[in-house]
């Protein structure tokens, strides 16, 4: 599990040849283009490649939908495209004015019927409207003759009810210390805003119906998402490289693996042609590669934030801690076993390759055509959701928790039944060894990232404060273990004054010890953050004790009702443990995404960073 190294690479050559080499990066797939200074800031990106998917989208989710053609002589991606996106911003844009509408026909609903004059006719006059509560219609009369003094205004109710005087102020200008806000009626009265309403309506029907026809080709243009995609990309790509006729030059980043290749067919197709390492000012991309046994880390791991270049990749770490986190909140064998019978229905599935596209195997009553381009995502998630069932499998044996109920100590499984969970200081004493461990491990790897071993010197000190304190905790709790405390206590302050040296070596000596004063500030927040995992214990703890509950309920239910108590206690059993399930799961996924993203990150990735985007085919492409 590593970040790839990138290189910097650059292409020139004639500007007639531009297009091939274009053509032939877009088909190689394994750079990432970096925008010249030509292209205007925002101008570049992946948005015009994801309008066809939006158009797509549109017409999936129109109200009617038209029977699928299926002959291509008559289909053309481009114009349907075209046609449904301006559709939708038609639509939108019409929508919004009909909203817009009806908003200030409510709003002049209550002044009576209208007109406005010509201008010409008022003069420098305007009308203003105000709904008033008879509270404060004096307000309005003060307000008004302060007005009438500098300029010409005068006022009048035209309507009543029980909460609100209506007054139309005649000014030129806006009355000041207005009791409320003016109404906003706009410049049109209420005959010509429904005449409008009408017309917007009716336009929006059209639209409509022009969409309905437009969705006839849903199927071909399904068909044809990805090429439209790889040609929205490849128009994107042209724009980003700087011309200057008769020459122009791209720049990129390259995974290191790949520079030679790209030196070799560029000296074949006449290019000049140059690389090197970024530098520390850079920011390149981050492209993470592991394992395919831990590559679902990768998306625990972007699922909150994306690692700087410079940083390193937590997806292994991320990928057992979550899985550790996950059992120690379900902490039910029980409960783990019918995880597991539920991976086992999904694990040929998620093994088999899905050849429809997301987004259109969700319009269910589109007829089926030619499979679009196989993607085998879900097999990535196999090893975490077979981690998590295993990882929790063994820990609800440790705690002894079979849905509620714990095994006899004679039994085997009461052999292995050496967590009581309802030891609150055995467990939370459990829950804070696993996040000092957690929070130790995250500034050791922060600390070996810097290839100057005095800048990890802080993140190491650290590590030292924390399995220090963690040190003098087991020492306090187990004083049968002579002198942990006082070793505690060494660690912990050899660590702090680390902290202290090295928080901010590169600056001056007085502005060094400031920083490291400052630095070491967070040791309230090292406290915090290691008391944070006490939720997996107390999570694990509610988790079995709603579990038992359930269980009393039932128990009590079929003593007190012969008859029928026993279905009554089954469905009861039933209910409460599929509830308590659920509840587990999704604490599960939650914290345990929480105590990684947050408490983990927030000591061991001190720099975000972004995604590394290749410019390569969404098929065909040489990518691996």
């Amino acid at each position: 599990m590593s970040i790839v190294t990138l290189h910097r690479v650059s292409f020139a050559g004639l500007i007639g040849d531009k297009e091939m080499l274009l053509d032939d990066l877009h088909r190689f797939g394994v750079l990432e283009i970096i925008p010249s200074g030509q292209v205007a800031k925002g101008a570049a990106g992946h948005a015009s490649s994801d309008r066809s998917r939006e158009a797509l989208k549109f017409l999936l989710s129109a109200p009617q939908r038209r029977r699928q053609v299926q002959n291509y002589e008559t289909f053309d991606p481009h114009v349907v495209e075209q046609k449904a996106l301006e559709l939708q911003d038609r639509i939108a844009t019409l929508e919004a004015e009909r909203d817009d509408l009806l908003q200030r026909l409510d709003a002049a609903k209550p002044f009576g019927k209208f007109r406005f004059v010509p201008k010409e006719q008022m003069g420098d006059l305007r009308l203003w409207f105000y709904a008033v509560p008879h509270a404060n219609i004096a307000q309005v009369d003060a307000a008004v003759a302060e007005t009438s003094v500098r300029v010409a205004a005068a006022s009048e109710i035209v309507a009543r009810d029980p909460q609100c005087c209506y007054v139309v102020v005649v000014s030129p200008v806006e009355v000041p210390k207005m009791p409320v806000p003016r109404a906003r009626i706009g410049s049109t009265g209420p005959h010509e805003m429904s005449r409008r309403l009408d017309e917007v309506e009716l336009a929006i029907e059209d639209a409509q119906s022009d969409r309905a026809s437009l969705t006839r080709w849903c199927l071909l243009f399904a068909r044809n998402l990805t090429a439209l995609q790889d040609a929205a990309a490849r128009a994107d790509a042209d724009r980003q490289t700087f011309d200057t006729d008769p020459v122009f030059a791209l720049e990129a980043w390259v995974p290191e693996q790949h520079v030679d290749e790209l030196a070799r067919y560029a000296h074949k197709n006449g290019f000049v042609f140059s690389n090197r390492p970024p530098t520390p000012e850079e920011s390149p991309p981050t492209l993470m590669r592991n394992a395919p046994r831990v590559e679902a880390g990768e998306d625990l791991v972007n699922f909150y934030m994306t690692p700087g270049y410079w940083t390193w990749d937590p997806s292994g770490i991320v990928f057992i801690s979550f899985a550790i986190f996950f059992a120690m909140i379900l902490a039910d064998a029980g409960y783990a076993t019918v995880l597991g019978l539920m991976l086992l229905v999904v694990w040929r599935k998620l093994g088999r390759p899905n050849t429809t596209d997301a987004i259109f195997a969700n319009a269910a009553d589109i007829e089926q055509g030619e499979p679009l381009p196989e993607r085998t995502t879900g097999q990535r998630f196999r090893p975490v959701l077979l981690m998590i069932v295993l990882a929790s499998m063994i820990y609800g044996v440790m705690v002894g928790s079979y849905f509620g109920l714990t095994p006899s100590t004679d039994s085997v499984l009461g052999y292995l039944h050496v967590l009581d969970i309802n030891d609150s200081h055995l467990m939370m004493g459990v829950a804070v060894f696993v996040g000092a461990l957690h929070v130790v491990l995250a500034n050791i790897m922060d600390a070996r990232r810097y290839q100057d071993w005095r800048d990890g010197l802080s993140s190491f000190g650290w590590a030292a404060a924390v399995g220090g304190g963690l040190l003098f905790a087991a020492g306090t709790a187990i004083p049968l273990v002579a002198g942990l405390k006082l070793i505690g206590v060494l660690v912990g302050i050899a660590g702090l004054l680390l902290v202290l040296l090295y928080t901010a070596r590169h600056e001056k000596p007085l502005k060094r010890l400031l920083g490291g004063l400052l630095g070491l500030t967070k040791v309230s927040a090292a406290f915090g953050d290691v008391l944070s995992y006490l939720r997996l214990f107390a999570l694990g703890l509610a988790s079995a004790s709603l579990a038992t509950a359930f269980n009393d309920m039932a128990s009590g239910i079929y003593s007190s009702m012969p008859r029928f108590g026993l279905i009554a206690a089954l469905l009861v059993l039933l209910f409460g443990h599929a509830l308590n399930l659920l509840l587990g799961v999704s604490s599960g996924v939650i914290h345990g995404l929480r105590l990684n993203v947050i408490e983990f990150f927030n000591w061991g990735l001190k720099d975000e960073g972004r995604r590394f985007t290749p410019f390569r085919r969404k098929e065909g492409s040489l990518w691996n």
